[in-house]
């Protein structure tokens, strides 16, 4: 019978009885009481028992206390095989059963190393199981010790490392995007989030500014592709078009061609062959290489380097004209034992206002040019293929012009970074580059007519009509105007109209070697022409061109941002030893008191607050005030209108 004065416990606190009627009302440390039920507590020691009592009580906790008169492992010895209450436990191990005493031994059972059962009956553990609880306790207290000297260290920034290294597993973990948490950042009383991770591996100096975690933090591998396709079958019937000057023209730095051009000038009007490299050709669909791919959705073009979403075998087998140098040469034919250049050719007849009137696609050999943009220019003369192609291209740029086309021409940049170096070039303009451009645009054109006519489910890309201003800016604010009234484009099997391109039906399908969805729609083409290695192998339903569609885009969603975080946080490493350094920037648009900025020279976007009134369009001198490698931003101040 639980009485008043009486010691029991609550909710593993000692608690005094302090009236004991229908509900018993009991008092906490501190004074707080509460009415409870019998069955909320435990009863340990009818007392008396006093406030003072509990406060002292509550002080030691249920760890045990000290007593000079404690005889634990006699009390576990002599109650092995036994059966007791609380109260024989409190008088063996404290040689009396009294107020403390009865507290301690409850913090004994709830301790759970020496005794188990409750306060009506408990009795003593295993010898081994005490043995190995002890072990891990003791570890554990050592850990603590350990754990608490390198937090200490960590706050003074004095590591030991790498012997501290183990110890930051969790915050590099939440640096690079694979967890939510970190306990050391919880220790640290900072905040969760993956740039305070990165803030703190750059003080402790566990990492340097030369670590890119951006590309992780949205779950993408940097490890190369693992499944190499078969070579394309030898076998397989194929138009000969090495007759036919083929380029394939793109940036200095280009080491994975995947598309080149060749034209055919006739009475009746010209025929442009687009040659794109053929994976399809021995990457089936739901093979390894086609699953691999479908995961990476695109390749990851980082400016420390590439990760390919195909293997580097399959560039050697199917990249057009590719050499042994990473770049392109004048007059570099592809070097395959002599051999030319398996391709799949999108042959497009054109109108005289460079309209396609007809197409056919189908594989092909051909021999490769490669050149670069700057080269091309200067090939490129009054009679030549190049120069026929350009116009080609004119024409086709103004068919879109009046079809609606929104040009939008803003600087861009090329990032690399080598030995710890970060180089950021302005890329520049070349007639060769819109020559390519525009051809690439007809295939892709040519190519969705091509599948709609045949009925052939496919991934046609599409984009909603967006509202343009009324009254244009000039210059690169008016560019920067029009980029912001662009709808985000959609992928699926209904075709539709591409508003930016102002084409009514649109598709990709140049690069195979690095998007996924250029590589299904091969796949598509491929099937349905029933040649090569497909045999009788039927085209994928709409239900499967979806499925593969949403999860090559997904992937593709998350290379194209990490690609862009990885860009601003070069950019903000390539700035870092520039503080107090001038750069010219040119006024996008107003937000109230703030502007946003373009600075040509990085094609860096940035907002800050410009001293003077300005205008879209004003150019400014800006001063580097700050770097936050962290954040990837670069904070500027405007000192003076240009």
């Amino acid at each position: 019978m639980i009485s008043e004065k009486s010691l029991v416990a609550y909710k593993n606190k000692p608690a005094l009885v302090i009236e004991a009627n229908e509900k018993i009302t009991i008092s906490l440390a501190g004074g707080e009481k509460l009415k409870v039920r019998e069955k909320d507590i435990e009863f340990l020691h009818h007392g008396p028992c006093s406030q003072a009592d509990i406060e002292a009580l509550f002080s030691i906790g249920t760890n045990g206390g000290e007593t000079a008169d404690i005889d634990i492992r006699g009390a576990w010895d002599l109650l092995q095989g036994n059966t007791v209450p609380l109260r024989d436990l409190a008088e063996l191990a404290y040689g009396a059963y009294t107020v403390q005493s009865a507290w301690t031994a409850y913090g004994l059972l709830k301790e759970g190393l020496y005794f188990t059962g409750d306060i009506k009956a408990l009795t003593s553990r295993d010898a081994a199981a005490v043995a190995a609880d002890a072990e891990r306790r003791n570890l554990k207290q050592r850990d603590q010790a350990d754990r608490g000297a390198f937090l200490d260290r960590l706050k003074s920034l004095a590591l030991d490392l790498p012997a501290d290294s183990h110890f930051l597993q969790d915050v590099e973990a939440l640096a690079y995007g694979r967890t939510e948490k970190s306990r050391t950042l919880r220790d640290l009383g900072r905040q969760e989030i993956p740039q305070e991770a990165h803030r703190l591996l750059l003080s402790a100096g566990v990492w340097t500014p030369w670590v890119n975690p951006h590309p992780q933090r949205f779950g993408l591998s940097l490890s190369p592709a693992r499944f190499a396709p078969a070579p394309p079958p030898a076998d397989e019937p194929r138009t000969d078009l090495t007759h036919l000057e083929a380029y394939a023209i793109d940036s200095p730095w280009s080491n994975d061609p995947d598309d080149a051009i060749s034209l055919e000038k006739h009475p009746s009007g010209d025929t442009l062959y687009v040659h794109i490299a053929d994976p399809a050709a021995s990457i089936l669909p739901g093979s390894p290489a086609d699953i691999e791919a479908r995961g990476r959705g695109a390749t990851l073009y980082l400016p420390e380097g590439a990760v390919r979403m195909l293997t580097d075998e399959a560039l050697s087998l199917f990249a057009l004209g590719l050499s042994d140098g990473p770049t392109p040469r004048t007059g570099q034919v592809c070097p395959r034992t002599g051999q030319a250049c398996p391709a799949l050719t999108f042959k497009l007849i054109l109108g005289e206002d460079g309209s396609i009137l007809e197409t056919d696609i189908f594989p092909s050999l051909v021999r490769i040019t490669r050149l670069s943009y700057a080269q091309a220019d200067v090939t490129a003369g009054a009679e030549t293929v190049l120069a026929g192609l350009s116009r080609v291209a004119e024409r086709n740029k103004q068919r879109r012009i009046a079809a609606g086309a929104v040009m939008i021409d803003l600087p861009e940049a090329h990032i690399s970074v080598h030995e710890e170096k970060v180089a950021i070039n302005l890329i520049e303009t070349y007639k060769s580059a819109e020559t390519v451009r525009e051809c690439m645009l007809l295939a892709g054109e040519g190519a969705a007519r091509w599948a709609l006519q045949r009925h052939l489910p496919f991934p046609f890309v599409s984009q909603e009509t967006g509202e343009l201003p009324t009254a244009p800016l000039p210059g690169m604010a008016g560019s920067y105007q029009l980029r912001r009234c662009m709808r985000p484009r959609t992928l699926s099997t209904k075709p539709g109209l591409h508003w930016g391109l102002g084409l009514e039906q649109y598709t990709q399908v140049t690069s195979p070697l690095r998007r996924y969805t250029d590589l299904l729609a091969h796949q598509q083409i491929r099937a349905f022409l029933k040649t090569g290695a497909y045999g009788d192998c039927a085209p994928r339903v709409e239900e499967e061109i979806l499925v593969a569609l949403a999860a090559g885009e997904a992937a593709a969603a998350a290379t194209v941002q990490a690609e862009r975080t990885s860009r601003a946080h070069w950019t903000a490493v390539y700035l870092m030893d520039k503080k107090d350094s001038q750069w010219e920037g040119i006024v996008m648009e107003k937000k109230g008191s703030q502007a946003v900025v373009m600075i040509p020279a990085l094609a860096l976007e940035t907002q800050l607050v410009p001293k003077g009134d300005t205008a879209p369009n004003d150019i400014l001198t800006l001063s580097l005030s700050s770097v936050k490698i962290p954040e990837s931003e670069a904070v500027f101040g405007s000192t003076l209108l240009t």
